[in-house]
């Protein structure tokens, strides 16, 4: 969940095309600002009146990967992606620096989406992403990567926000708790989501936690732990006026609706019943709200288009054959479900299928998994493509 960085060779043909059709490859025109402050508040759907930004951090990547095309058809479709908001990863010290320009030219419609995803330790369950802070860097995380994101924030009072809140965090201390990575990154996991729930608790920014997804804490076994830990967190935050409920889904394959589900009549079928997305939203909202937090949900749909791929639902690395899901909208069906939302930047490695790489998952190396691809958050040209040709709905 890197930020992306990668180099490409353009042929010939595709730089003429290019060339031909030069405003096809431009960044959009910028939007009318707001001209007054924006007001948020977690008990209103901040979707329902704001379409997700399309930023220029994934859309410039987006174009130049329509540039290296040669199959112009697939260029066209590819550059409609460019126009899809998605949201930006804040994954290290340096991406919070980049954030301003990125925010420039958002209109007062729009919401730019923001991913907090930077806790010392982080993805305690995978190899894959350890992340630039080590355990014990709290006060680093605190002073030199929260504390910048709210100033710029702080400067932007007429833009709103939607922030997720560090995927794979808490939810990797109910799943994966007998691990030493995780047992041991639990306090600084705890404390350092208390402190970025309080400290964006700011009047244009509504805040989500993430709660992994059906096939994580949707198991029986889960759902109570889970929900407890989550509240623990909003409750121990100040139970921040912004804080709005959960983001499910992140960089995941789940289907919002499919019965049965993809693993539901597995032999283990039956200790899950949240067999996708919109049954998940329901139960563990119905846990949350017991457990005293609110509630509403955003869902991840950037790949989630294409079902039956997974070996088991554990397997999360580059799902060889996976598509573009439903675009960013608030219209979901669901009163619990705020928006689908893109997430995850399609287009991105999850890991690397070099099994001789220091960084390597075997996760990534399964029978399932798409190869080869490159390290987490380096971009996949062939991987982007197969995920355009497969897209539902079509571009």
């Amino acid at each position: 969940m890197k930020s992306l960085t990668f180099l490409f060779i353009v042929s010939f043909a595709s730089v003429a095309y290019a060339t031909l059709f030069p405003d096809r490859f431009a960044r959009p025109a910028k939007r009318a600002a707001c001209s007054t402050p924006v007001q948020l508040s977690g008990s209103e759907n901040p979707f329902a009146t704001r379409t997700l930004f399309a930023n220029n951090h994934y859309g410039d990547y987006v174009r130049t990967a329509a540039q290296n095309m040669t199959d112009k058809s697939l260029a066209e479709a590819a550059l409609r992606i460019a126009k899809v908001g998605t949201f930006l990863w804040l994954d290290t010290i340096y991406s919070v620096g980049t954030l301003q320009g990125y925010i420039d030219g958002i209109g007062c419609n729009e919401i730019f989406g923001i991913v907090i995803h930077n806790l010392p330790g982080k993805s305690c369950g995978a190899t894959t992403s350890p992340g630039e802070l080590t355990p014990g860097q709290i006060s680093v995380y605190k002073q030199s990567y929260i504390d910048p994101i709210v100033k710029i924030i702080k400067a932007n009072p007429n833009v709103a926000f939607a922030a997720i809140i560090e995927p794979d965090s808490l939810v990797n201390l109910v799943t994966n708790n007998n691990l030493p990575n995780c047992i041991n990154n639990a306090a600084g996991y705890r404390e350092g989501v208390q402190y970025a729930l309080s400290s964006l608790n700011l009047p244009n920014v509504v805040t989500y936690l993430d709660a992994g997804h059906g096939g994580v804490l949707g198991w029986d076994a889960n759902i109570v732990p889970g929900a407890t830990e989550l509240a623990r967190a909003y409750k121990n935050a100040g139970s921040p006026a912004n804080f709005r409920g959960i983001s499910t889904n992140v960089a995941g394959w789940n289907a919002w609706i499919k019965v049965p589900g993809e693993f539901e009549n597995t032999s283990d079928g039956i200790y899950d019943k949240c067999q996708d997305e919109q049954r998940y939203v329901t139960i563990f909202g119905a846990a949350l709200a017991s457990a005293g937090m609110p509630n509403h949900a955003i869902i991840d749909t950037s790949r989630n288009a294409v079902q039956g791929l997974r070996l088991a639902w554990g397997d999360w690395c580059n799902i060889n054959g996976a598509g573009f899901g439903m675009r960013p909208t608030s219209n979901t069906g669901e009163s619990l479900a705020d928006a689908f939302v893109w997430v995850k930047p399609g287009g991105e490695s999850d890991g690397t299928s070099d099994t001789s790489a220091v960084r390597f998952d075997p996760i990534c190396g399964l029978a399932d998994a798409y190869k080869p691809s490159p390290e987490l958050g380096v971009w996949n040209q062939g991987y982007f493509e197969m995920l355009l040709k497969n897209a539902n709905p079509k571009f």
